[in-house]
């Protein structure tokens, strides 16, 4: 069935609905434009020389392209590591949200645990908590674990996201309860009714949840530079900072070809599952 958007083709018709609509085409246009330019400007001077983009005016196309600035951006610092490094990362982060977001939303939602609203409520307040002020105690608590320079130190803190947990709860809410009284009524315990049932209906806002896991993991380069301390187990975000933005003998078009390498797997991502973010968060919308 064909979708049908805000304006009908007789609305179209009136010329004031025409020009909103035009206004509305134009500011779209120009805001693609603002957020595509520095992703093909980075492009581009990665295929230039030095002296090309220190050129001025500059220009937009080089006039040579050099593709061999992409072997020498692979091979100047260890990518496949720190590619597998995020990687696990991200792994464990979407297994936690799983299983202990995704349980905790469940019993929060569907089962009649006591003092259930008063959790709920607690836990929303933490979403006014800036993350900056419980970065220290978090640092605190791994390095009395021994947990530094581990996996766990970015594991254990993907089970305690309020926003995470708060979508997931939304959408179980959204799951009609006459599905999870039939199991019941044949038998299905709460753990069968979360994994046969819960869990298959919800992969839309967990395949979105995982867009964002991966984009966080992708991107942040603070939180692992502060608790990973060997080479070996840097993020791709903290060895790009590390050895690619601070690098000061590196040239300048090999800089901008490792950027844009690093941009492209985050776009592409979210464009195979794009449908995934707008159906779940439009589902699994915070209720008033």
């Amino acid at each position: 069935m064909e979708e049908r958007g805000i304006l009908s083709a007789a609305d179209l018709r009136k010329p004031l609905n025409r020009a909103v609509y035009g206004l509305m085409v134009l500011c779209i246009v120009v805001m693609a434009f603002t957020m595509l330019y520095p992703i093909a400007m980075t492009m581009f001077n990665g295929l230039k020389t030095n002296q090309e983009i220190n050129t001025f005016p500059p220009r937009f196309f080089p006039t040579e392209w050099h593709w061999e600035n992409f072997t020498k951006g692979w091979g100047y610092i260890k990518l496949p590591v720190f590619l597998k490094n995020t990687l696990l990362i991200f792994g464990g982060n979407l297994v936690m949200t799983v299983l202990v977001l995704g349980l905790a939303a469940f019993s929060i939602s569907r089962i009649r645990v006591p003092y259930s609203r008063a959790v709920y409520f607690f836990i929303l307040m933490t979403l006014f908590i800036p993350a900056a002020s419980y970065m220290i105690p978090n640092f605190v608590n791994l390095k009395e674990l021994g947990l530094l320079n581990t996996y766990w130190a970015f594991w254990l803190p993907a089970g305690a996201s309020a926003y995470y947990f708060l979508l997931i709860k939304n959408f179980f809410d959204g799951i009609h309860p006459e599905i999870f009284e039939a199991a019941r009524i044949d038998g299905a315990s709460e753990l069968t009714s979360f994994t046969r049932i819960a869990l298959p209906l919800s992969i839309p806002i967990f395949a979105t949840l995982a867009i964002f896991i991966f984009s966080s993991a992708w991107n942040d380069w603070f939180w692992p530079s502060l608790v990973m301390h060997t080479e070996d187990k840097y993020t791709l975000a903290t060895a790009i900072y590390k050895y690619v933005i601070n690098a000061r003998s590196l040239d300048s078009s090999v800089k901008f070809n490792i950027l844009f390498m690093v941009m492209v797997p985050p776009i592409f991502v979210f464009l195979v599952f794009q449908k995934f973010i707008m159906r779940s968060v439009s589902l699994s919308a915070v209720k008033g």
